[in-house]
Protein backbone atom coordinates (compact mmCIF):
# COMPACT_ATOMS: atom_id res chain seq x y z
CA UNK A 1 0.00 0.00 0.00
CA UNK A 2 1.19 3.37 -0.88
CA UNK A 3 0.51 7.06 0.93
CA UNK A 4 1.70 10.52 0.16
CA UNK A 5 2.40 13.24 2.63
CA UNK A 6 1.61 17.09 2.17
CA UNK A 7 2.96 19.46 4.11
CA UNK A 8 1.09 22.84 4.17
CA UNK A 9 2.74 26.45 5.45
CA UNK A 10 4.31 29.47 3.47
CA UNK A 11 6.35 29.46 6.50
CA UNK A 12 8.15 26.07 5.55
CA UNK A 13 8.93 27.02 1.66
CA UNK A 14 10.71 29.92 2.98
CA UNK A 15 12.91 28.11 5.15
CA UNK A 16 11.38 29.94 8.22
CA UNK A 17 11.05 26.17 10.04
CA UNK A 18 12.15 22.77 9.29
CA UNK A 19 9.31 19.89 7.91
CA UNK A 20 9.75 17.59 10.75
CA UNK A 21 6.64 16.29 10.77
CA UNK A 22 6.88 14.69 7.48
CA UNK A 23 9.74 12.87 8.32
CA UNK A 24 7.93 11.78 11.58
CA UNK A 25 4.67 10.37 9.90
CA UNK A 26 7.02 8.99 7.33
CA UNK A 27 8.23 6.54 9.81
CA UNK A 28 5.14 5.67 11.75
CA UNK A 29 3.71 4.89 8.30
CA UNK A 30 6.61 2.75 7.18
CA UNK A 31 6.40 0.94 10.69
CA UNK A 32 2.49 0.28 9.63
CA UNK A 33 3.53 -1.32 6.67
CA UNK A 34 2.41 1.54 4.28
CA UNK A 35 4.91 3.05 1.76
CA UNK A 36 5.45 6.45 1.27
CA UNK A 37 5.64 7.36 -2.00
CA UNK A 38 6.08 11.03 -2.26
CA UNK A 39 6.10 13.75 0.06
CA UNK A 40 5.39 17.23 -0.99
CA UNK A 41 4.96 20.85 0.63
CA UNK A 42 2.72 23.74 -0.62
CA UNK A 43 1.92 26.82 0.19
CA UNK A 44 -1.53 28.49 1.61
CA UNK A 45 -3.19 28.82 -1.57
CA UNK A 46 -6.42 27.20 -1.97
CA UNK A 47 -5.23 26.42 -5.83
CA UNK A 48 -1.69 24.46 -4.64
CA UNK A 49 -3.76 22.69 -1.96
CA UNK A 50 -6.18 20.97 -4.12
CA UNK A 51 -4.03 20.80 -7.34
CA UNK A 52 -1.52 18.96 -4.58
CA UNK A 53 -4.04 16.76 -2.95
CA UNK A 54 -5.80 15.86 -6.46
CA UNK A 55 -2.57 14.56 -7.57
CA UNK A 56 -1.71 12.93 -4.82
CA UNK A 57 -5.15 10.88 -4.63
CA UNK A 58 -4.30 9.97 -7.88
CA UNK A 59 -1.15 7.64 -7.18
CA UNK A 60 -1.61 6.93 -3.55
CA UNK A 61 -4.17 4.67 -1.46
CA UNK A 62 -3.65 7.04 1.92
CA UNK A 63 -2.77 10.86 1.69
CA UNK A 64 -1.97 12.39 4.95
CA UNK A 65 -1.76 16.29 4.96
CA UNK A 66 -0.73 18.51 7.95
CA UNK A 67 -1.15 22.17 8.41
CA UNK A 68 -3.04 24.97 7.60
CA UNK A 69 -5.90 24.15 10.34
CA UNK A 70 -5.53 27.27 12.63
CA UNK A 71 -7.94 30.24 13.69
CA UNK A 72 -6.44 32.95 12.06
CA UNK A 73 -7.35 33.70 8.08
CA UNK A 74 -3.80 32.59 6.22
CA UNK A 75 -5.14 29.12 7.53
CA UNK A 76 -7.61 27.69 4.56
CA UNK A 77 -6.68 24.28 4.81
CA UNK A 78 -10.33 23.33 6.39
CA UNK A 79 -12.29 25.30 3.49
CA UNK A 80 -10.12 23.78 0.87
CA UNK A 81 -10.83 20.66 1.55
CA UNK A 82 -14.80 20.51 2.63
CA UNK A 83 -14.98 22.37 -1.22
CA UNK A 84 -12.88 19.59 -2.60
CA UNK A 85 -14.97 16.98 -1.02
CA UNK A 86 -18.42 18.30 -1.70
CA UNK A 87 -19.35 19.42 1.78
CA UNK A 88 -19.88 22.43 3.81
CA UNK A 89 -18.45 23.77 7.15
CA UNK A 90 -21.15 23.28 9.56
CA UNK A 91 -21.00 23.46 13.46
CA UNK A 92 -19.70 20.35 15.37
CA UNK A 93 -21.44 20.01 18.68
CA UNK A 94 -18.96 17.77 20.46
CA UNK A 95 -16.33 20.33 19.52
CA UNK A 96 -17.61 23.04 20.05
CA UNK A 97 -18.44 22.16 23.21
CA UNK A 98 -15.21 20.00 24.09
CA UNK A 99 -13.55 23.85 23.17
CA UNK A 100 -15.41 25.52 25.33
CA UNK A 101 -14.34 23.47 28.27
CA UNK A 102 -10.61 23.23 27.39
CA UNK A 103 -10.35 27.25 26.87
CA UNK A 104 -12.44 28.20 30.03
CA UNK A 105 -9.84 25.72 32.17
CA UNK A 106 -7.36 27.45 30.46
CA UNK A 107 -8.99 30.75 31.58
CA UNK A 108 -8.56 31.85 28.04
CA UNK A 109 -11.49 33.49 26.43
CA UNK A 110 -14.05 31.43 23.88
CA UNK A 111 -13.57 34.11 21.22
CA UNK A 112 -15.40 33.88 17.91
CA UNK A 113 -11.85 32.62 16.03
CA UNK A 114 -12.19 29.40 19.18
CA UNK A 115 -15.92 28.79 17.68
CA UNK A 116 -14.73 28.97 14.17
CA UNK A 117 -12.73 25.61 14.86
CA UNK A 118 -15.39 23.96 16.09
CA UNK A 119 -16.52 24.43 12.37
CA UNK A 120 -15.78 21.34 10.27
CA UNK A 121 -16.63 19.78 7.03
CA UNK A 122 -19.60 17.81 6.48
CA UNK A 123 -18.44 15.64 4.63
CA UNK A 124 -15.46 14.23 7.01
CA UNK A 125 -15.00 12.25 9.83
CA UNK A 126 -14.47 14.17 12.85
CA UNK A 127 -10.78 12.79 14.78
CA UNK A 128 -10.70 14.41 18.11
CA UNK A 129 -7.58 16.37 19.14
CA UNK A 130 -7.68 16.35 22.86
CA UNK A 131 -3.99 18.41 22.95
CA UNK A 132 -5.46 21.15 20.98
CA UNK A 133 -8.14 23.31 19.21
CA UNK A 134 -8.22 21.81 15.77
CA UNK A 135 -9.31 17.82 15.10
CA UNK A 136 -8.28 15.95 12.68
CA UNK A 137 -10.56 15.18 9.79
CA UNK A 138 -10.68 11.73 8.01
CA UNK A 139 -11.97 11.85 4.34
CA UNK A 140 -13.00 8.78 1.90
CA UNK A 141 -13.27 8.95 -1.94
CA UNK A 142 -13.16 5.59 -3.95
CA UNK A 143 -11.64 3.43 -1.27
CA UNK A 144 -8.93 6.07 -1.05
CA UNK A 145 -8.49 7.98 2.59
CA UNK A 146 -7.17 11.50 2.97
CA UNK A 147 -6.46 12.21 6.54
CA UNK A 148 -5.86 16.43 7.73
CA UNK A 149 -4.01 17.19 10.61
CA UNK A 150 -3.23 20.16 12.76
CA UNK A 151 0.86 21.01 12.15
CA UNK A 152 2.01 21.79 16.21
CA UNK A 153 3.78 18.36 16.03
CA UNK A 154 2.50 17.31 19.59
CA UNK A 155 -1.11 17.41 18.54
CA UNK A 156 -0.38 15.76 15.21
CA UNK A 157 1.80 13.02 16.74
CA UNK A 158 -1.07 12.25 19.06
CA UNK A 159 -3.76 11.78 16.66
CA UNK A 160 -1.14 9.81 14.28
CA UNK A 161 -0.94 7.04 17.36
CA UNK A 162 -4.55 7.41 18.60
CA UNK A 163 -6.62 7.79 15.97
CA UNK A 164 -4.84 7.87 12.38
CA UNK A 165 -3.04 4.52 12.58
CA UNK A 166 -5.65 2.43 13.92
CA UNK A 167 -8.21 3.79 11.41
CA UNK A 168 -5.44 3.08 8.79
CA UNK A 169 -5.05 -0.59 9.66
CA UNK A 170 -8.49 -1.32 9.80
CA UNK A 171 -9.34 0.26 6.77
CA UNK A 172 -6.66 -1.07 4.39
CA UNK A 173 -5.73 -4.93 6.09
CA UNK A 174 -2.04 -3.43 6.53
CA UNK A 175 0.51 -6.47 6.03
CA UNK A 176 4.36 -5.16 7.41
CA UNK A 177 7.13 -3.41 6.40
CA UNK A 178 10.27 -4.58 7.71
CA UNK A 179 13.14 -2.34 7.75
CA UNK A 180 16.86 -2.95 8.92
CA UNK A 181 20.19 -0.69 8.68
CA UNK A 182 23.08 -1.86 9.29
CA UNK A 183 26.08 0.38 9.76
CA UNK A 184 29.26 0.61 7.53
CA UNK A 185 32.80 2.60 7.92
CA UNK A 186 36.21 2.90 6.04
CA UNK A 187 34.97 1.91 2.60
CA UNK A 188 34.26 4.22 -0.04
CA UNK A 189 30.67 3.49 -1.74
CA UNK A 190 31.96 1.84 -4.78
CA UNK A 191 34.73 -0.50 -2.77
CA UNK A 192 31.60 -1.53 -0.77
CA UNK A 193 29.56 -2.20 -3.76
CA UNK A 194 32.26 -4.10 -5.27
CA UNK A 195 33.19 -6.46 -1.93
CA UNK A 196 30.04 -7.38 -1.06
CA UNK A 197 28.32 -8.12 -4.55
CA UNK A 198 28.22 -11.74 -3.72
CA UNK A 199 26.06 -11.50 -0.58
CA UNK A 200 23.94 -8.81 -2.45
CA UNK A 201 22.98 -11.08 -5.93
CA UNK A 202 22.25 -13.88 -3.39
CA UNK A 203 19.58 -12.29 -1.21
CA UNK A 204 16.17 -13.16 -1.52
CA UNK A 205 13.98 -11.51 -4.28
CA UNK A 206 11.65 -10.06 -1.88
CA UNK A 207 14.86 -7.98 -0.02
CA UNK A 208 15.26 -4.83 -1.21
CA UNK A 209 18.91 -3.33 -0.26
CA UNK A 210 19.44 0.29 -0.28
CA UNK A 211 22.73 2.35 0.21
CA UNK A 212 22.64 5.26 2.18
CA UNK A 213 25.72 7.07 2.33
CA UNK A 214 26.63 10.40 4.14
CA UNK A 215 30.36 12.09 5.05
CA UNK A 216 30.48 9.81 7.75
CA UNK A 217 29.60 5.96 7.00
CA UNK A 218 27.33 4.10 4.90
CA UNK A 219 24.13 2.59 6.09
CA UNK A 220 23.13 -0.72 4.50
CA UNK A 221 19.25 -0.92 4.46
CA UNK A 222 17.51 -4.42 4.65
CA UNK A 223 13.60 -4.03 3.20
CA UNK A 224 10.63 -6.52 2.93
CA UNK A 225 7.49 -5.11 1.76
CA UNK A 226 3.67 -6.53 2.12
CA UNK A 227 6.15 -9.29 4.43
CA UNK A 228 5.16 -11.70 7.36
CA UNK A 229 6.92 -9.70 10.15
CA UNK A 230 8.61 -12.61 12.29
CA UNK A 231 9.88 -14.53 9.20
CA UNK A 232 10.95 -11.57 7.11
CA UNK A 233 12.85 -9.80 10.41
CA UNK A 234 15.03 -13.03 10.99
CA UNK A 235 15.69 -13.53 7.22
CA UNK A 236 16.95 -10.04 7.67
CA UNK A 237 18.85 -10.47 10.87
CA UNK A 238 20.51 -13.74 9.09
CA UNK A 239 21.50 -11.35 6.36
CA UNK A 240 23.56 -9.22 8.17
CA UNK A 241 25.22 -11.52 10.27
CA UNK A 242 26.98 -12.68 6.65
CA UNK A 243 27.57 -9.63 5.85
CA UNK A 244 29.31 -8.72 9.43
CA UNK A 245 31.33 -11.76 8.30
CA UNK A 246 32.10 -10.63 4.83
CA UNK A 247 33.59 -7.45 6.23
CA UNK A 248 34.30 -7.83 9.94
CA UNK A 249 36.47 -4.56 9.84
CA UNK A 250 34.01 -2.16 8.62
CA UNK A 251 30.68 -3.32 9.72
CA UNK A 252 29.92 -1.15 12.89
CA UNK A 253 26.49 -2.10 14.20
CA UNK A 254 23.53 -1.04 13.35
CA UNK A 255 20.97 2.03 13.19
CA UNK A 256 22.41 4.51 15.35
CA UNK A 257 25.89 2.93 15.52
CA UNK A 258 28.99 5.18 15.23
CA UNK A 259 32.51 4.72 15.26
CA UNK A 260 32.73 6.39 18.55
CA UNK A 261 29.59 4.38 20.14
CA UNK A 262 31.53 1.11 18.83
CA UNK A 263 34.85 2.31 20.64
CA UNK A 264 33.04 2.92 23.86
CA UNK A 265 31.80 -0.79 23.85
CA UNK A 266 35.10 -2.17 23.36
CA UNK A 267 36.81 -0.40 25.99
CA UNK A 268 33.76 -1.08 28.50
CA UNK A 269 33.50 -4.80 27.55
CA UNK A 270 37.61 -4.82 28.48
CA UNK A 271 37.60 -2.45 31.21
CA UNK A 272 40.18 -0.28 29.57
CA UNK A 273 40.41 4.02 29.34
CA UNK A 274 41.06 6.24 26.87
CA UNK A 275 42.39 9.96 26.75
CA UNK A 276 43.16 12.56 23.77
CA UNK A 277 45.48 15.16 22.75
CA UNK A 278 43.93 16.91 19.16
CA UNK A 279 45.54 19.92 17.50
CA UNK A 280 43.45 20.15 14.29
CA UNK A 281 40.37 18.62 15.36
CA UNK A 282 39.93 21.41 18.47
CA UNK A 283 38.50 18.72 21.30
CA UNK A 284 35.92 17.31 18.63
CA UNK A 285 37.37 13.97 19.14
CA UNK A 286 37.10 14.22 22.84
CA UNK A 287 33.12 15.35 22.83
CA UNK A 288 32.36 12.55 20.57
CA UNK A 289 33.01 10.42 23.31
CA UNK A 290 31.65 12.96 26.04
CA UNK A 291 28.73 13.93 24.16
CA UNK A 292 27.41 9.68 25.04
CA UNK A 293 26.19 8.44 28.33
CA UNK A 294 28.66 6.77 30.31
CA UNK A 295 31.55 8.37 29.22
CA UNK A 296 32.86 8.64 32.50
CA UNK A 297 33.22 4.61 32.65
CA UNK A 298 36.10 4.99 29.92
CA UNK A 299 36.92 8.61 29.14
CA UNK A 300 39.72 10.00 31.11
CA UNK A 301 40.25 13.48 29.75
CA UNK A 302 41.93 15.45 26.28
CA UNK A 303 44.24 18.16 26.01
CA UNK A 304 43.38 20.71 23.29
CA UNK A 305 47.10 21.41 22.19
CA UNK A 306 46.71 24.03 19.80
CA UNK A 307 50.11 26.17 20.14
CA UNK A 308 53.72 24.73 20.07
CA UNK A 309 53.94 25.48 23.57
CA UNK A 310 50.98 23.67 24.82
CA UNK A 311 52.62 20.64 22.71
CA UNK A 312 55.53 20.75 24.40
CA UNK A 313 54.20 21.85 27.97
CA UNK A 314 51.11 19.52 28.69
CA UNK A 315 52.31 16.78 26.59
CA UNK A 316 56.01 16.47 26.44
CA UNK A 317 56.86 17.03 22.61
CA UNK A 318 60.34 17.38 22.33
CA UNK A 319 61.14 21.20 20.75
CA UNK A 320 63.66 19.53 18.82
CA UNK A 321 60.91 17.41 16.68
CA UNK A 322 58.60 20.52 16.20
CA UNK A 323 61.76 22.36 14.63
CA UNK A 324 62.92 19.57 12.56
CA UNK A 325 59.70 18.44 11.48
CA UNK A 326 57.17 20.50 11.78
CA UNK A 327 54.13 20.36 14.39
CA UNK A 328 52.30 18.62 11.32
CA UNK A 329 53.92 15.30 11.35
CA UNK A 330 54.32 11.48 12.00
CA UNK A 331 57.28 12.62 15.21
CA UNK A 332 54.45 15.25 16.80
CA UNK A 333 51.77 13.11 16.38
CA UNK A 334 52.73 9.98 17.81
CA UNK A 335 54.76 12.09 20.88
CA UNK A 336 51.34 14.03 21.49
CA UNK A 337 49.86 10.25 21.77
CA UNK A 338 52.13 8.68 24.14
CA UNK A 339 52.34 12.49 26.00
CA UNK A 340 48.45 12.13 26.44
CA UNK A 341 48.61 8.45 27.50
CA UNK A 342 50.96 9.14 29.73
CA UNK A 343 49.66 12.20 31.49
CA UNK A 344 46.21 10.87 31.65
CA UNK A 345 46.73 7.61 32.81
CA UNK A 346 45.05 6.13 30.04
CA UNK A 347 45.34 2.42 28.74
CA UNK A 348 44.90 4.44 25.26
CA UNK A 349 45.26 7.64 23.41
CA UNK A 350 44.75 9.53 20.17
CA UNK A 351 46.11 12.09 18.72
CA UNK A 352 45.74 14.37 15.99
CA UNK A 353 47.64 17.20 14.16
CA UNK A 354 47.00 18.91 11.09
CA UNK A 355 46.18 21.61 8.61
CA UNK A 356 42.03 21.81 8.78
CA UNK A 357 42.08 25.42 6.83
CA UNK A 358 40.75 27.29 4.85
CA UNK A 359 44.63 28.57 5.47
CA UNK A 360 47.78 27.47 6.94
CA UNK A 361 49.03 24.99 3.76
CA UNK A 362 52.03 24.73 2.08
CA UNK A 363 53.35 22.80 -1.14
CA UNK A 364 54.74 20.26 1.32
CA UNK A 365 52.14 20.23 3.23
CA UNK A 366 48.60 21.65 1.70
CA UNK A 367 45.37 22.06 3.92
CA UNK A 368 43.55 19.32 4.67
CA UNK A 369 46.73 17.46 5.89
CA UNK A 370 46.36 15.35 9.04
CA UNK A 371 48.64 12.81 11.16
CA UNK A 372 46.54 10.92 13.29
CA UNK A 373 48.38 8.92 16.16
CA UNK A 374 47.11 6.00 18.61
CA UNK A 375 49.26 5.40 21.61
CA UNK A 376 48.75 1.95 23.41
CA UNK A 377 50.35 -0.82 25.38
CA UNK A 378 52.06 -2.14 22.78
CA UNK A 379 53.35 0.74 20.62
CA UNK A 380 52.69 4.27 18.93
CA UNK A 381 51.37 3.85 15.53
CA UNK A 382 50.46 7.28 13.07
CA UNK A 383 48.91 7.27 9.99
CA UNK A 384 48.75 10.39 7.49
CA UNK A 385 45.77 11.39 5.46
CA UNK A 386 44.94 13.81 2.76
CA UNK A 387 41.28 15.23 2.79
CA UNK A 388 40.31 18.76 1.22
CA UNK A 389 39.83 22.41 1.28
CA UNK A 390 36.32 22.44 3.54
CA UNK A 391 37.88 22.96 6.99
CA UNK A 392 34.68 21.65 8.85
CA UNK A 393 34.72 19.02 6.46
CA UNK A 394 38.65 18.08 7.36
CA UNK A 395 37.59 18.34 11.29
CA UNK A 396 34.55 15.86 10.85
CA UNK A 397 36.80 13.15 8.22
CA UNK A 398 39.95 13.44 10.41
CA UNK A 399 37.77 13.04 13.96
CA UNK A 400 35.78 9.91 12.74
CA UNK A 401 39.32 8.48 11.25
CA UNK A 402 41.03 8.18 14.09
CA UNK A 403 38.89 7.27 15.97
CA UNK A 404 38.30 4.43 13.66
CA UNK A 405 41.68 3.80 13.70
CA UNK A 406 41.52 3.13 17.59
CA UNK A 407 38.70 0.93 16.98
CA UNK A 408 40.30 -1.18 14.07
CA UNK A 409 43.36 -1.82 17.12
CA UNK A 410 40.62 -3.06 19.36
CA UNK A 411 38.92 -5.55 17.19
CA UNK A 412 42.60 -6.78 15.82
CA UNK A 413 45.76 -5.91 17.09
CA UNK A 414 48.13 -3.80 14.63
CA UNK A 415 48.06 -6.75 12.24
CA UNK A 416 44.27 -5.28 11.30
CA UNK A 417 46.09 -1.85 10.86
CA UNK A 418 48.42 -2.76 8.31
CA UNK A 419 46.11 -5.25 6.59
CA UNK A 420 43.94 -2.34 6.43
CA UNK A 421 46.36 0.04 4.27
CA UNK A 422 47.02 2.24 8.04
CA UNK A 423 50.62 1.61 8.58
Amino acid sequence: MKAEIITIGDEILIGQIHDTNATWISRQLNDAGIRVRERVTVGDEAGQITGAVDRALGRAEAVIVTGGLGPTKDDITKQTLAAYFGGELALHEPTHAFLEQMLGERGIAFNDLNRGQAYLPTCCTVLPNRNGTAPGMWFERDGRVLVSLPGVPFEMKALVTDEVLPRLREHFRLRSIVHRTAITFGLAESVLATTIAPWEEALPPYLKLAYLPNPQFIRLRLSAYEAEHDRAAREIEGQFAALRELIPAYFLGFEGATVQSAVADLLTARGETLGTAESCTGGAIASSFTAMAGASDYFLGGVVSYSNEAKTGMLGVDPAALAEHGAVSREVAEQMAVGARRALGSTYAIATTGIAGPGGGTPDKPVGTVWMAIATPEGVYARLAHYGQLREQNIQRATAQAINMLRLYLVGGRDVLVNEGLL
